[in-house]
């Protein structure tokens, strides 16, 4: 009779035992079909995923070429700058007119800073007594200007002038040639010369 009752309960206990884990793994196959189901990677999927990253690679590559170009740009337009400070320079210093030589010193002045501006104010009164008292007039033509160096703060610019000069001894224009290094300084956002220098 005990041995009739164990096999009973033991079949049923096995029975209980077999659906049980039969239950548990068709649970874990839904469960994971489910996963597999949640990361598998579709081909909309994908190509949506590829499109994504194409559009922010190519958004991340035109925002840096449009910074070089910028920046490419900026630097054309400052040595721009500088080669017309230079050579506007050069023009204001050798076009003086003794009729209006207060005048022309103060167009030096104007576009000049640091050493040049305190060594040029300081001459400037003798320097229009001079030109008034031999009635010079003078005029200056650039005929080749170039930049030497340059960086975001200066420049040196070399300028080639022609100088024609008139004076009461001498009524027939004389011609000379001048070659000068002009130091640029950057102002703000314009330039002025900060040096010059006649060079043979």
């Amino acid at each position: 009779m005990s041995t009739s009752c164990d096999a009973a309960e033991l079949a049923d206990f096995d029975d209980e035992s077999v659906a049980e884990e039969i239950s548990t793994e068709h649970a874990d196959d839904v469960d994971g079909g489910a996963r597999s189901t949640h990361w598998r990677m579709t081909p909309p999927r994908l190509a949506l995923l590829i499109g994504v990253t194409t559009a922010a690679a190519l958004a991340s590559l035109i925002g840096f070429l449009g910074i070089q170009d910028r920046h490419a740009q900026q630097s054309v337009d400052l040595r721009a700058l500088y080669l017309q400070t230079g050579r506007q320079g050069a023009v204001n210093l050798t076009t003086i007119d003794w009729r209006h030589a207060d005048a022309d010193v103060q167009r030096i002045l104007a576009g000049a800073t640091g050493t040049f501006y305190d060594d040029f104010s300081q001459r400037s009164q003798p320097f229009v007594e001079v030109v008034k008292k031999v009635q010079s007039v003078s005029t200056g033509t650039v005929t080749t200007a170039g930049l030497e160096s340059s960086t975001d703060a200066e420049a040196r610019v070399l300028v080639a002038v022609s100088v024609q000069t008139t004076t009461n001894d001498a009524p027939q224009q004389s011609s000379r040639a001048w070659r000068m290094r002009l130091s640029i300084q950057k102002v703000g956002d314009d330039a002025k010369v900060s040096n010059v220098e006649f060079v043979p």
